[in-house]
Formats: C-alpha cells, sequence, structure tokens
C-alpha cells in the first residue's frame, strides 16, 4: 500500500475519493501499528519501541511530492512516510521491532538498529550501486537528535554538484540534479547545534534540500519553552527567508492535522526545490505523540489535562476522519469498517512476522535439543545436561543467546569425557557461532570487489633525474591527476579553495577545476563532513578537508555515529566512500597539539585511519581509495609539506597499499614501531644508537586501522625478541592500542626476551613553542635513552647505565 505521488493536473471525483480514501486507510494502518507495536514491548516480545503515531497525515501528504532519485534523510518518526512510498509493509515494520536478522524480513537494518530506523537499498547483493534513479531512496536513520541533518546537506548538494559539472557518468545517481533531499526533524531537535549549522550551510550552498520540522510542542518530557526561543522555530529563522536581494529559505507554516493545506504546501516546496534549487523549510505546527516519547515513558506524566484533550481533538488521524465525513467522501459507517479491517490487517502482519522472527529460532533449538539428549544418555554427567536441556525446552521463546549459552554450559560438564556425542556438541557450537555470529558483526566495512584491501600496491617510480620537490608538490600533482582522471571526484575544506589549502596542497587547482570540484567551505566542521557523506552515498568521490586534526573533533561524532557505521547498520546495502583529509602530528600548542588519536581509533571503527610518514605514501592512499569502496582518515604530516621528496613519474597510480606496515631500518637488537612525524624522530635516534653498538629495525605503522594485516611486525620481534612502541598520543592511545594489537593478536609475548615498553606523550597538552614540543612529546633522546635502558637491563656490563 503506497500513496499515489504521481501528478496530475485532472482528476475525476471518484479518482479523487479513492486517493482520499487510500490515504486514510495508510493513516490508520500506521497509527494501528504504533498501538500494536507499543503493547508487543510491554509484554517483552520486542526490548523497545519509538513510533511516528500523530505524524501520519502530514508524511502522507510529503510523500505525494516525493519522486523517484529522491533522498530523504530523517528520524525515528517517518514510518507512515516509509508506507506511503511502498518501502515499509506492516510485516516489515514489525520484524523492525522484533529485530529480526534476516535482511529480507528486515531490510531495514537486519536487526542491527530499533524500530523506527528506515533505509532502501542503494547497493545490491554484491555491495554495487543500483539505479538511484528508478527508486525511491532513504539513507538510513541514526539515532542521535540532528545527527541526519549534516548528512542531509551532502544529499541535497549532491544535485548541484550533477547538474553543474560536466563529465560526469550520472547514469545511476542523477537526472539533471533534479532530485531533491528531504530532511525531517523533531521540533525540540531543532535546539542542537548540528541543525543551525546545517540550516546556514544549505541557505550559503543554495541547495534542494526540503527540510519538515514536526512540532507537537515537546522533547519527551520537556515543553518548548524549555527548548527554542519564541517556542517557534520558523519565528526565529525568518532572518533566512530569501528575497528579491538575497539568497536564502523559502519558510512555509502548515498545521500537521489539515490534510488538503498539508497537500498544497508540500507540492509547492517541492516545485520550488526542485526546479530552482532553493532550500526550503516546512514548519508543520499542532502535532501530537498520542504515546508519547516511546514505550520507557508515558505522556500523562507530563501533559495537563488540557493538552492531552486537545490532543484527542486535534489527532491528525481524527481531523481527516472528519474532514472526509464532511466533505461526503465516506460515511462514518463506511470508515468503522474500514478501520476494523485494518486492525485485523494489522495483527495478521504481526503474527506473520513474528511467526517469520520464531519459527527459525524454534527449528534451531529442536536442532541442539536433540544433540543434548544424546548427550545426556552418554555421559555420566548427563543427570546436569538433561537439567539445562529442559530448562532450555522450557522457555516459550528462546532468543538465539538461549541456545548457545545452554550449549556451552554443557560442555563444561563434559570437559573430561572423550565421546563421538561430545564430538557432535563442540561441532554444532563452533558452527552455530559461524553462521550467526555474522548476521551481528559482518559489513563493518565493505565486503564487495572493490574493498580497500583488495587493492595492490604499485610502487612510486623515478626518472634518474628525479627533481628534490616540496613534499606539497608531490600532494598537488597527485591530485591534479586525479581530478583529471576521476571527474566525479571533488574536494572542500576551510581554504582548500581558492589559496590551495594553507599548505598550498591544492594550489591552482580551483583555477583548474572551478568552484564546485575545488571549494572553500566555512568553519563548521560537522557540516564539512555531513556534505561528504551525503555526496558519497549519491555516487560521488568527495574529499572532505578538515583544517587540521584537533579539528575534527567538532565532527568525530557524526563520523562515529553515521560515516563509521554506513555500511554495518544496512547489513551492506548502502556506503559512503568518503575520504576525510587532514594534517597533524607534532604541532606546537595546545590547540594545534594534534594528538587525538587514542579517541578517533576507538569511536571510528569501520573507517581506515591512515597515518602516512610523508607526503609520497599519502597520495599513494588517495590513490587506493579513490579505487576502493570504502571510507577513510587521511593523517597527513603537517611538517612535512616543505621537506623535500623525489617526485615521482606515475603521479596518480602508485598506491601505498592499507593495514601493511614497512621496514625502514633492519636491525637486530630491539624494534622500534611508531608512525606519522614521529617515525622521522625515531630514525634519527636509530642512527644515534648505531655509535653505542645498538642496532634498531625501525617500523613504520603507517596504517592504524586496520593494523599490519600480514603480522610483519611480530616477524621483526621474532627476530630482536624485544620492542618499543612510540608515539606522540597521551599514555593510554594509540601506543596501547598498537601494544594490544602485538601482545593479543599478533602473539608477540612468546618472542619477548624482555618487557614490551610504550614511550607516549605526557599527559598534557604540549605549551607553545619548540620548546613546548620538547617536554610534552618524545625526543630523539628520549628515545635514545628508553632503547638503552633496555639494553642496560638485558647487559649491563656493555651498556652502563646512563643516568
Amino acid at each position: 500500500m503506497k500513496t499515489n505521488s504521481d501528478s496530475k493536473t485532472e482528476i475525476t471525483f471518484e479518482d479523487f475519493k479513492a486517493e482520499v480514501i487510500n490515504d486514510y486507510k495508510l493513516a490508520v494502518t500506521s497509527r494501528e501499528c504504533s498501538l500494536l507495536g507499543r503493547r508487543e514491548v510491554l509484554t517483552g516480545k520486542a526490548k523497545f519501541g519509538i513510533f511516528g503515531d500523530g505524524k501520519e497525515i502530514p508524511q502522507i501528504a510529503w510523500a505525494k511530492a516525493f519522486e523517484n532519485g529522491d533522498f530523504r534523510s530523517g528520524y525515528y518518526r517517518d514510518q507512515t512516510f516509509m508506507m506511503a512510498i511502498g518501502e515499509l509493509t506492516i510485516e516489515q515494520f514489525f520484524a523492525g521491532l522484533y529485530a529480526n536478522t534476516d535482511l529480507k524480513e528486515e531490510p531495514m537494518s537486519a536487526g542491527r538498529q530499533m524500530g523506527g530506523h528506515f533505509a532502501t537499498h542503494s547497493l545490491d547483493e554484491n555491495g554495487h550501486w543500483k539505479n538511484l534513479t528508478q527508486q525511491k531512496n532513504s539513507s538510513s536513520d541514526i539515532s542521535p537528535t540532528a545527527g541526519q541533518m549534516p548528512r542531509l546537506l551532502g544529499l541535497a548538494q549532491a544535485s548541484k554538484i550533477y547538474r553543474n559539472v560536466e563529465g560526469i557518468d550520472t547514469t545511476n545517481f542523477s537526472k539533471n540534479g533534479n532530485e531533491i533531499a528531504w530532511g525531517t526533524i523533531g521540533n525540540a531537535s531543532t535546539s542542537e547545534g548540528l541543525f543551525f549549522e546545517t540550516i546556514n550551510a544549505a541557505g550559503v550552498l543554495q541547495v534542494p534540500m526540503v527540510v519538515s520540522v514536526w512540532d507537537d510542542e515537546y522533547g519527551i518530557s520537556v515543553h518548548a519553552k524549555h527548548q527554542t526561543t519564541k517556542e517557534n522555530i520558523s519565528e526565529i529563522l525568518k532572518g533566512f527567508q530569501r528575497d528579491k536581494n538575497h539568497n536564502g529559505y523559502e519558510i512555509f507554516r502548515v498545521n500537521g492535522w489539515n490534510y488538503p493545506e498539508l497537500i498544497d504546501t508540500y507540492q509547492r516546496a517541492a516545485q520550488i526545490s526542485r526546479k530552482e534549487h532553493i532550500p526550503v523549510l516546512i514548519h508543520v505546527n499542532e502535532l501530537t505523540q498520542p504515546q508519547g516519547h516511546s514505550t520507557s515513558g508515558s505522556h500523562e506524566r507530563y501533559k495537563d489535562q488540557d493538552r492531552l484533550n486537545w490532543e484527542s481533538e486535534y489527532d491528525c488521524n481524527a481531523q481527516m476522519r472528519k474532514w472526509v465525513i464532511s466533505n461526503n467522501i465516506a460515511t462514518d459507517e463506511e470508515l468503522t469498517k474500514l478501520e476494523k479491517e485494518i486492525k485485523k490487517a494489522v495483527r495478521d502482519g504481526k503474527k506473520a512476522a513474528w511467526s517469520a522472527f520464531i519459527n527459525p529460532i524454534l527449528a534451531e533449538r529442536n536442532e541442539i535439543i536433540s544433540i543434548l539428549e544424546k548427550v545426556a544418555a552418554s555421559s555420566p554427567n548427563g543427570v546436569f545436561v538433561t537439567k539445562l536441556k529442559n530448562d532450555l525446552a522450557a522457555i516459550e521463546e528462546p532468543l538465539r543467546r538461549d541456545l548457545l549459552s545452554t550449549s556451552r554450559k554443557a560442555l563444561r560438564y563434559l570437559v573430561s569425557e572423550n565421546s563421538s556425542e561430545k564430538t557432535v556438541l563442540q561441532n554444532w557450537i563452533t558452527n552455530y557461532l559461524n553462521a550467526i555470529q555474522p548476521k551481528y558483526s559482518s559489513h563493518l566495512h565493505s565486503e564487495s570487489n572493490l574493498n580497500a584491501l583488495n587493492q595492490s600496491e604499485v610502487l612510486p617510480t623515478y626518472d634518474n633525474n628525479a627533481k628534490d620537490v616540496d613534499g606539497r608538490v608531490v600532494l598537488r600533482e597527485n591530485f591534479d591527476a586525479l581530478f583529471s582522471n576521476y571527474p566525479e571526484a571533488l574536494i572542500f575544506g576551510e581554504d582548500a579553495g581558492y589559496i590551495g589549502d594553507v599548505n598550498q596542497g591544492l594550489e591552482g587547482l580551483q583555477e583548474k577545476y572551478g568552484e564546485l570540484r575545488v571549494s572553500d567551505t566555512g568553519i563548521r566542521e560537522a557540516t564539512i563532513m555531513g556534505q561528504g557523506i551525503g555526496m558519497a552515498m549519491r555516487g560521488l568521490r568527495p574529499i572532505a578537508e578538515i583544517q587540521y586534526l584537533d579539528y575534527i573533533m567538532y565532527a568525530l561524532q557524526i563520523m562515529s555515529d553515521d560515516l563509521a557505521t554506513v555500511q554495518y547498520r544496512t547489513k551492506g546495502r548502502q556506503k559512503a566512500p568518503l575520504i576525510v583529509r587532514t594534517r597533524g602530528h607534532r604541532l606546537e600548542g595546545i590547540w594545534h597539539s594534534g594528538s587525538q588519536m587514542g579517541g578517533i581509533l576507538n569511536l571510528i571503527r569501520g573507517i581506515h585511519v591512515l597515518v602516512p610518514r610523508n607526503m609520497t605514501k599519502a597520495a599513494g592512499f588517495y590513490n587506493t581509495l579513490l579505487e576502493s569502496d570504502e571510507p577513510a582518515l587521511v593523517v597527513e604530516c603537517l611538517n612535512g609539506y616543505r621537506l623535500k621528496e623525489k617526485l615521482p613519474n606515475n603521479i596518480g597510480e602508485f598506491k601505498t597499499p592499507i593495514g601493511v606496515v614497512e621496514t625502514l631500518k633492519e636491525g637486530e637488537d630491539i624494534t622500534l614501531v611508531s608512525y606519522g612525524s614521529t617515525l622521522r624522530l625515531v630514525e634519527q635516534a636509530a642512527k644515534e644508537l648505531l655509535e653505542v653498538g645498538i642496532d634498531a629495525e625501525v617500523i613504520d605503522v603507517q596504517s592504524l586501522l586496520p593494523f599490519d594485516l600480514n603480522h610483519d611486525i611480530v616477524k621483526s620481534i621474532a627476530k630482536t625478541n624485544r620492542f618499543i612502541v612510540i608515539d606522540e598520543d597521551v599514555e593510554g592511545g594509540a601506543s596501547a592500542y598498537i601494544l594490544n594489537e602485538l601482545l593479543n593478536t599478533q602473539n608477540a609475548f612468546q618472542y619477548l626476551d624482555s618487557v614490551p615498553k610504550t614511550l607516549a606523550a605526557k599527559a598534557h597538552r604540549p605549551a607553545y613553542g619548540t620548546d613546548g614540543d620538547y617536554f610534552s612529546k618524545p625526543s630523539v633522546e628520549d628515545i635514545f635513552e628508553a632503547v638503552y635502558d633496555v639494553m642496560h637491563e638485558l647487559n649491563p656490563e656493555d651498556f652502563p647505565k646512563l643516568r
């Protein structure tokens, strides 16, 4: 069931009547799903529920203006809209509530997100693009309030790029940039900074973005008077209204219970935005939330009786029902009969969804119970196994954890036994884990043939008389080659355009490729990231530049909650292969210390974190990434732009492999592991250590996420039997991460003759100036003495104590 979105200039009354009745039927169906969904949570069949009740009619009006190729970036109350565009059935609604891990049953996230989080499939089963112009698209939702807004900006900007940049193959992605990006947000969430940052950026960029604010006066229990100045978001945004002399927004206000006015408003908004690429704000007032915020609480606790009475009368479904009857479209009796039919259909759909969820688990339980019965019959501890089996059989609606927990506990009673029945149980547990674990853990990264790890290394090559140039020149020439070879590639950030970035790595490229492909932005890191995410989700290859690594902090929530989880939360049916470019390491001053790696590593799993030691390595990473379909953060060395490097003759073609380390100096006595700018200090210390008879092996990590996939570092440790990790991050940060990888993943402990060491920065950020750097982060002398102390402990005669 979906609403009719075909634009017709003339229709008969019968056609009109049929469309209205279908819309009412859709609204009631969605409401019944919400009501029954809440009961399923309260009875324990589902864990949590958050529903779109009270927003049905405006979402139906919106769906009528939504066309193939358009994108939605919404929040967790848009279920009616998804039903109206034909992308959510009753069964799928409940499958999401039950967290069904079968993507065919629950196509939104395969149970990885709570209900109310919606997505369509941009990719086929092989991870390749579908034709997005032939379907209605919803980017995958996230829960953090206003977190959908930055991505919305990028989804809209893609249309502007497709309309105005020549040479891009738009076949699967755009029809002359006519697509609108539609956003939704609750009125309370407009208090978030991400909302205002996005609104401002879209006004500057003039992109086809339509934002609906669903205003029911509350944010959970907190009234609008505590949320918004003047209690009215469209009122305080009046300054964004466009006029004859200034670009800006078109702003509409409409009551959320007024069916005909809603339809008219959304049609007008769509026409303006689609044709003129004007951003639009639709403030949908006087909405209700009949069941409160979520199943976690009741709105009767914070709404007085007058408000509850008003909500009952002005419920959008109730108001549409009155309008249908008063306009002689249907009688009360006809609607009552229809409503009863809908209740039954929703109950039947719920039952079908539950059966699809529970039946496979019941079949799996029968299988393990049969195995446990045989184990119990053959084991001296059979009485204990039988109790476990009986307890499992008594669970009326078991979960997979019940099956696995029971079987693993049973195995404990067989630890001293040797029987074929035990072997069968062991194999079942192993096979079950192998089959079930991916339902919850797959697709953190791309599993397509374009996965970044499938890209082979291509070494840079050099002419015999290759010039020594500033590192920035290697980057500039490489970006020039990439923009020439990839028409869909573009880069944007603070100072990235006109001056060619603060370190001149993009010098002259805006003049060559135009302001849409090499662009300046405002100081607004979160929406720079959002631009990249949204455009990447629509087939472009954006490079979002965050001027310094420290400023990543402004965008870290978007990176962590949105970009890093796209593949995972859609089980591989959406992707955003965004490259994030920044620079850091060995900086001076509290606010340019560039040492957030520990936090970054823990917060953005799902994004590759690459730390090249020079600009040739960085350029190679960009070349690798543009041939893959995964997001990555590339941290260039800020103090390397003016250092000399040979200029390769295969610019744009050489590729730095991801997850592969490089040994820069071989040695016999100790392995030194580091990355980025600190590596130059390590190399210098290694030279000085040779003067006292210590031969250190120096290894460049290059890639932190993923880390040393070939386990080459442990091969070095097997030779030297000792190692130190040197890092400019604080203790417990990246050095602790590397240490954990070496000890727990690569099992380096078995080769050690000395305690493994880490040498990290002080707990504080560096004070300003060169001395601030020296006394805050590892210096050449610190590295020398740390290595010397290890060798002193090993052989105090040859290496007497320094101090």
